[in-house]
């Protein structure tokens, strides 16, 4: 682990590559809104560093987290940093916004909750939870009839064991997400398949370890 503090530098870390991953890191600008503790201390804990660490791609251990700032401006990657509240939330919560290069733009909010562990509470307004310790595929997703049961169904033919699952969605026949944490690793192949399926959006594979 970089840094003073398992909560403010090693989780930091790990909900920037949250982020870096979900955005598939193509990544234009981030802007992280810091709430509670993150926002009275991220300087002296190297919170800032290790947040903007993560959206480079780095894992908590990566000795260049110290050098965030020099290697994101040398990307040209635009970031900065924001106190704000988010409510009743974790004291060691963030909120990061990203805007990718196609214009695209990305909210995920998520907190550390301690040593190093996380949890992801939001995605683009949905409320939700996962942590990112399991292979965890996120499959947003339009809700229709078939559409969980076909997808599961994909995960079974590649003999993949499903951990824990939940659904969330915006309201009935909107805009949905299933987060599925599974016991062994995806491949390719498997996203892939998944993309495939009517009414699937999209599909991303999350994992921090």
């Amino acid at each position: 682990m970089i840094g003073p503090s398992s909560s403010h530098t090693a989780g930091a870390c790990k909900l920037g590559k949250v982020a870096y991953k979900l955005a598939k890191g193509d990544i234009k600008k981030v802007v992280f809104m810091l709430h509670g503790s993150f926002a009275k201390t991220y300087r002296g804990h190297g919170t800032d560093k290790a947040l903007l660490g993560g959206i480079l791609g780095f894992d908590a251990d990566d000795e260049r987290i110290k050098y965030s700032f020099e290697l994101a401006k040398k990307e040209e990657l635009l970031f900065q940093f924001e106190e704000a509240d988010l409510g009743d939330v974790h004291p060691n919560t963030v909120k990061i916004l990203i805007e990718k290069n196609d214009g695209v733009k990305m909210a995920i909010i998520g907190s550390s909750i301690g040593g190093g562990n996380i949890k992801i509470i939001e995605i683009d307004g949905v409320e939700l939870e996962f942590t990112g310790e399991y292979p965890t595929l996120i499959v947003p997703h339009r809700d229709m009839p078939g559409v969980i049961a076909k997808t599961t169904a994909i995960l079974s033919q590649y003999e993949i064991n499903i951990a824990f699952m939940r659904v969330y969605r915006y309201n009935k026949g909107n805009n949905a997400f299933m987060i599925i944490e599974t016991d062994s690793p995806i491949c390719t192949d498997v996203i892939g398949h998944i993309k495939s399926v009517d009414n699937v959006i999209n599909a991303y594979l999350v994992t921090i370890n």
